[in-house]
């Protein structure tokens, strides 16, 4: 499995327990445990700490967003692997510097990870949403979404 990856299981875990436990524990104890037990050496710790540090600081934005884009589905009736997957794939869509996480990078991550974790339906479930807000972010800045997105990250 590539570093990035890897990186990218290891959050999705931390933020599937720190979500299952109502979002009280520590998310960065989490992770850096996750990251002893999963990723003992992985190249680059820092981009799972970023990921996971920027899906908590952005969580209310992302979490809007979920709500717009699949108004059929509340928040808390999406499953916690998707909602996470859904988390990680915006932050980077939204939040990530395009040039080190382009944006279609960041929908297929987020596709590929939750179909290794999620349900048969999460893949199409994640790419239906996340190519909705794709798609729509496009047509408001007439470009890839994340050029115009703050990069403080």
């Amino acid at each position: 499995m590539a570093t990035r990856q890897l990186a990218r299981s290891v959050v999705l875990q931390s933020l599937y327990e720190w979500d299952f436990f109502g979002q009280k524990d520590d998310l960065e104890k989490i992770v850096d445990r996750n990251l002893e037990e999963f990723a003992p050496g992985i190249d680059e710790p820092e981009f799972a700490r970023k990921i996971a540090e920027g899906v908590k600081k952005h969580i209310e934005a992302i979490d809007a967003v979920i709500t717009k884009a699949a108004p059929e589905w509340p928040l808390e009736r999406i499953a916690i692997i998707d909602r996470n997957a859904l988390r990680i794939g915006l932050y980077e869509l939204l939040y990530a510097n395009p040039e080190e996480v382009p944006p279609k990078v960041a929908i297929n991550e987020a596709i590929e990870i939750v179909k290794n974790y999620g349900g048969p339906n999460s893949g199409k479930f994640i790419n239906g949403v996340l190519g909705t807000i794709f798609k729509e972010l496009e047509a408001v800045n007439g470009e890839t979404p994340a050029a115009e997105q703050p990069k403080s990250e």
